[in-house]
Order: C-alpha cells, then structure tokens, then sequence
C-alpha cells in the first residue's frame, strides 16, 4: 500500500499556475487545436465500462492504462474516482499511476468525480463543501495531466433556482480550476442534467471558457436524446458515446451512432469520444470492443 502524502496548495497552486501559462487545456477537444491530419475524432475508454470488473477485484485502477492499450487497442482513458476515492492527495500514487499511463503510451484524459456533494445545493455552506470536495480531485487531474474533470449539477427547488445554484457552483469550481489550466465539464447525469435545454442554460449563466459539458448518447431518458446532445455540444469538451445492445450488424440497438457522431463533427467537435459500454448482453470486454469497433466503421464512413 503506497502511503498517503499531503499536497501543500498553496505552492502547488502557484507552480501549477506558472506551468504552461500559454497552454489552454480546455481547448483540446475543439476543432481549431486538431492538426489537419488527425481524424475527426479519437477514441478513449471510460473507466466505468470496466465497473463490474473493478468492483469485483478482478482490475485494479493503476492497471486500467495497461488494459485499455492492451486489452482492447485504446490509448486513451477516463478514469472514475470511485475506483480510487482515497488517492486524490497521494502524490505518490498518482505519480505511480501516471508513469504507467505514460509508460504504456496513453493519454489521460478526465476523471469522473461523483459522491462529492451537490455543486447546486440551496444551502450555502453545503454548496461551499461541496465545492471544495472537489478540489482535490482538481489537482489529481492535473498531476495525472488530465484536461478535465468531470462533475454533477444536482441542486433542489424550481428549475430556475437550480440552473442559477448549479451555475453558482460551477463558476466557483471553475475559477478554481482556471488557476491549473483545467477545465471543470458536467454530464448529462440524471435530475434536470438529463434536460438538454436546461444544462445550455447552465453553461450560459456560467459563461466560462473553462466550463462546459460532456453530452452522454444514453443518459436523457424521458428527453429526446438527439435534440440533448444537439443543445449540449457547443458547450462539448467531451463526448460519451454510451453503448448497451447492439444488432447482428453491429449496429448500437437505442442509439443511432451515424446521426450522433454526424452531429459531433458537424459542431466541429474534435476531441476525445469515449467508450461507455453499460450493457448486459455481452461480457464488458466484448460490449467494449463492439463500441469501439462501432465508432470506428462510423468515423471511417464520415472521414471520407
């Protein structure tokens, strides 16, 4: 067991704030910061495609790099923190994670952050905690060289009061964030999240170039998913192609993969879309690789 080593902020802060000053890291999903040589979008693994194996035992989170470049061909991942909730002031263990990464040729890309509190929460103390819950999370994205982490809006009350306390939240978390050239991105994630129009209206209030969101194919629900992602992705630093069945072609059964993507590109998105497999019908391993697999034949035929 790696020891637990305490981070000083404030020379952390200083440091990272003088680090690549002219670097913009919330920029790097977006069209202008792609050579012209790259495709139109690459492929990373979202960590929680492998959550019935993490949680089992059977992976661990510092081997997760190896397996994404090994297993499935990947050489890129978005961690979740549930599957390393003690590590975000260990210093040691997040350097031993990102040597791996590194040493493996994979790029991290985001960590997931739930189980923090609600960015929205009417309270204002609790709001405040909350928020600070997530700065260290902040700072182990930005030792691991992640561009971002992903959060929440949950929030109670009308949905006018919970867009301007999520928007609260969000602004402060992301002024934050700013002073590490990280971006803070929020999912379409369950509550009024799940409503496209309402998260647009969000990231307008926050009206932060550090701020934006990651639209998730499965996660509307009772919303149209395509009007979701459509309203989501000029905010898009992210994007999660959520997979669950899929047909005798290969095609994703609740999802039409060849409109969604043909919108990501159209809104000139050219950053990283990861593969979320969160089905039943096949074994992770095999539900992974027929996402990306999917992606794939779907980037091939826009590419042309």
């Amino acid at each position: 067991m790696v020891p637990s080593t305490s981070i000083d902020r404030r020379g952390f802060l200083a440091a990272a704030a003088a680090a690549i000053a002219s670097s913009q890291a919330w920029a790097r999903g977006r069209a202008a910061d792609a050579p012209a040589a790259m495709p139109l979008f690459r492929i990373s693994l979202a960590e929680w495609s492998l959550h019935r194996t993490l949680f089992a035992g059977k992976l661990d989170n510092l081997d997760f790099p190896r397996a994404a470049k090994q297993q499935f061909g990947i050489d890129a991942v978005e961690y979740v923190n549930q599957f390393f909730k003690d590590k975000a002031k260990d210093a040691a263990y997040l350097a031993d994670l990102a040597k791996r990464a590194k040493d493996e040729g994979v790029t991290n890309v985001l960590i997931m952050c739930d189980g923090l509190g609600n960015l929205g929460d009417p309270e204002g103390a609790a709001r405040t905690k909350a928020i600070e819950n997530h700065f260290p999370w902040v700072e182990a994205a930005k030792r691991l060289d992640c561009h971002s982490i992903r959060v929440n809006a949950a929030s109670k009350g009308s949905p006018q009061e919970q867009q301007k306390l999520a928007a609260d939240g969000l602004s402060r978390l992301s002024d934050y964030a700013a002073q590490m050239d990280m971006a803070v991105i929020v999912e379409n994630h369950g509550g009024l999240s799940s409503n496209g129009e309402w998260l647009a209206g969000v990231m307008k209030l926050v009206n932060k170039p550090n701020c934006g969101t990651l639209p998730d194919f499965g996660n509307f629900h009772d919303y149209d998913r395509y009007q979701g992602v459509e309203e989501l992705l000029p905010f898009a630093k992210g994007v999660s192609a959520k997979s669950h069945e899929f047909d005798a072609d290969g095609n994703e059964v609740r999802t039409d993969y060849r409109r969604m993507l043909r919108m990501v590109v159209a809104a000139g998105y050219r950053g990283w879309v990861g593969v979320e497999y969160e089905g039943n019908g096949l074994p992770e391993p095999e539900g992974i690789m027929a996402t990306k697999k999917l992606l794939e034949k779907v980037r091939s035929e826009l590419q042309v």
